[in-house]
C-alpha cells in the first residue's frame, strides 16, 4: 500500500544516506524495516507490562526492601564513563 508520510529534512538526508550505502534507490525498504521493529518492540514490552502486572505482590515486605536496598547501592556505586 502507497501512503505519505511527513518527514523532517534531517530525517529525509539520514534515509537517503542510509539507502545509498546498502545500495537502495529510496528509502521504502529502511521505512518497512523501522516499521517492524518498532511494532515487536512495542509488542514485547506490552506483554513484559502484562507479565510484571501478574506478579504484582508476590514478593514479601522483606524482599521488598532487600532489593530496594541493594539497588540503591548499585545506583550509588555507578561508575559513568
Amino acid at each position: 500500500m502507497r501512503t505519505t508520510i511527513e518527514l523532517s529534512d534531517d530525517h529525509r538526508s539520514a534515509l537517503h544516506s542510509l539507502a545509498a550505502r546498502r545500495g537502495l534507490r529510496g528509502y521504502s525498504k529502511l521505512i518497512q524495516e523501522a516499521i517492524d521493529f518498532y511494532i515487536k518492540e512495542k509488542a514485547k514490552r506490552g506483554d513484559g507490562l502484562k507479565h510484571l502486572l501478574k506478579m504484582r505482590g508476590t514478593w514479601s515486605e522483606e524482599e521488598v526492601k532487600r532489593f530496594r536496598k541493594k539497588l540503591e547501592e548499585i545506583r550509588r556505586n555507578w561508575k559513568i564513563s
